[in-house]
Formats: structure tokens, C-alpha cells, sequence
């Protein structure tokens, strides 16, 4: 039977708030029922499963991400852009860390995370289109700020910057720029590239 005032959205909402206050792993059917005062057979009414759970709680963390992106990146281009949709990935990681952790899991193609997933990644491409890249390079490029963003989020969550100085947010500035001077001078392709691949 299901509980009234239960869905799958709402559930997927406590799974976020759970998820911030003890972090992902701690999200099961379980400790939503707890949270509930049901039993669990209860959530298993709105949700077929703790994978399917987490994946409408990372589809949810994805189009609050994406949303904050859409009111960040308007009347922006290149350097400035390219920093607003740094700042808004880290500030979001910062307010909600377990959401960040939803974020960041796979999801199969087609599920409404996936959606999310690409309006963020059309919002990179086009901050990368300002460079001045090719196509290919444009993708590349995703990934090297892509990497630096949840390099440095995931060092700072994880207390990587704790113990030394200058403080994180001086370094987190000089990423950035790095990142932006790597853009500005982006190498250009080996029209003959070594196979560096391991088998």
C-alpha cells in the first residue's frame, strides 16, 4: 500500500537531505523508511529499487546544478565564464555535499539525470566555443576544467588543504587561472601522435 503524501520525488528529496547531513553512502531504503516512520516495503511502493532511488536523487542534484548554471552564465563569455561556472560548481559542492556526491554517479542514457547532465555540459561547450577551440579540442577542454573542478572539491571535502598554506580559496583562485591560460594557449594537435596506449 502506498503512504500518502509519499512519491518518488519526495523521496528523492529526503535521499538529498540525508545525503548532505551523513553523505551518500548512508542513503538506503532503510534509513528512508526511518526517516519516514514506515516501514520498507513502503518506499519499495514508490521506488523500485536503492539504485533507482539514487538515480532520481542524482537527476535532482543535476537539474539544481544545471538551473544555478542558468542563472550564473547569462551575458558571460570566456574568462568571465568560464569563472562563474567554476564558482557555481564549487559553491554548490560546498552547500550540499552529498547532492555533489549524487552529481557526480553514473547514469544510463535516457534517465532524467542524463538530461540534466547534458544542459551542464552544453553550458561547458559553449564557455569553451569562446576560446577559440576546434570541435575536438572543445571536448578535451571540458575535461581539463572538468577535472580541476572536482580535483579540487573532492581534495577540499576530504580535508586535502587543511594542514598547509596559503588557504584553499587563494589556490583555488590560481587554478582557475591556470585554466584559463591553458585555454588561451591551447596546444596545438600532433598531426602524428604517438600510440600511447597500454594493453
Amino acid at each position: 500500500m502506498k503512504r500518502p503524501g509519499l512519491t518518488e520525488a519526495r523521496l528523492a528529496e529526503a535521499a538529498a537531505e540525508l545525503a548532505d547531513e551523513t553523505g551518500l553512502a548512508t542513503v538506503t531504503i532503510s534509513a528512508l523508511a526511518r526517516r519516514f516512520d514506515v516501514r520498507p516495503a513502503s518506499i519499495y511502493s514508490h521506488v523500485t529499487s536503492l539504485d533507482a532511488l539514487l538515480d532520481a536523487t542524482t537527476a535532482l542534484a543535476l537539474r539544481e546544478l544545471a538551473d544555478k548554471l542558468a542563472e550564473a552564465l547569462p551575458g558571460k563569455s570566456g574568462r568571465s565564464a568560464l569563472l562563474a561556472f567554476a564558482h557555481t560548481h564549487r559553491d554548490y559542492a560546498r552547500a550540499h555535499p552529498g547532492r555533489w556526491q549524487a552529481a557526480a554517479r553514473r547514469v544510463a542514457p535516457g534517465n532524467t539525470a542524463a538530461d540534466a547532465g547534458g544542459r551542464i555540459a552544453r553550458s561547458a561547450r559553449a564557455i569553451m566555443s569562446d576560446y577559440g577551440l576546434t570541435p575536438d579540442d572543445e571536448v578535451h577542454a571540458v575535461r581539463l576544467l572538468g577535472s580541476a573542478i572536482n580535483g579540487f572539491v573532492a581534495l577540499e571535502a576530504g580535508g586535502g588543504f587543511d594542514h598547509s598554506t596559503p588557504p584553499a580559496a587563494d589556490s583555488w583562485t590560481r587554478v582557475l587561472d591556470a585554466v584559463d591560460t591553458s585555454l588561451r594557449n591551447w596546444p596545438r594537435a600532433d598531426p602524428h601522435p604517438t600510440d600511447r596506449s597500454i594493453d
